[in-house]
């Protein structure tokens, strides 16, 4: 479920449609959470359907860390990609901003941690020289994501969470714990989709840890 301060906007013709906020949107707010109307898909239902549902699996979807499409009922399917995006997925199946986001201001993820199943080149941004998503993304840039996310995390507690009832029994105590400075927060690493290729980097130990203090 996306934030409720926010609506769909049409924001220029290469771009199209996105979310952008209605309402100021304070840094540590959970912007997007999963709810039990977002329907889940594995890879051999997706397989069994017909083109036209599969071209809308493709476009509208993210593949969470079992490798299963995950289709957003509500406007949450329509937030574009940044690579200086202002919200960013955690390990506890919901999102937060990672700076202010004003009224009018896009709500941005990088699909670089969405587990993209393959490149695409992106329209080109200042201060990155990054110019593609890559479905690897995550195993390069799950630090810098992960320092983004402690420093919103420490906002967490000081500022309205709308959305806070969607946080799942299974993670509520370590986000509490993660927002009162009492545990380390777990990794972004965690949403990474663990085939067989990313398993065997595990074995050989270049995967080390999937927790990040």
């Amino acid at each position: 479920m996306i934030h409720p301060h926010t609506e769909l906007a049409f924001i220029s013709p290469k771009i199209g449609y996105g979310v952008v906020a209605t309402e100021f949107i304070p840094k540590g707010t959970i912007t997007w959470a999963w709810d039990k109307l977002d329907q889940v898909f594995t890879p051999a239902q997706v397989d069994r359907m017909e083109d036209v549902y599969k071209e809308i699996i493709n476009k509208y979807t993210y593949r969470d860390q079992k490798g299963h499409f995950i289709l957003c009922w509500d406007n949450s399917r329509f937030v574009n990609h940044s690579f200086n995006s202002s919200c960013i997925t955690t390990a506890y199946n919901f999102e937060v901003a990672v700076r202010d986001i004003h009224p009018g201001e896009e709500l941005t993820d990088d699909y670089g941690y969405l587990n993209c199943l393959e490149p695409f080149t992106c329209l080109p941004e200042p201060h990155t020289s990054r110019t593609k998503v890559m479905p690897d993304d995550l195993l390069h840039f799950y630090k810098e994501w992960d320092e983004k996310l402690i420093s919103a995390f420490q906002h967490f507690n000081k500022v309205p969470q709308p959305l806070s009832f969607l946080i799942q029994p299974t993670y509520r105590k370590k986000v509490a714990s993660v927002a009162s400075g009492i545990e380390p927060m777990d990794s972004i690493l965690n949403c990474f989709y663990s085939d067989d290729e990313s398993k065997m980097l595990v074995k050989e130990g270049l995967l080390h840890s999937y927790s990040y203090a």
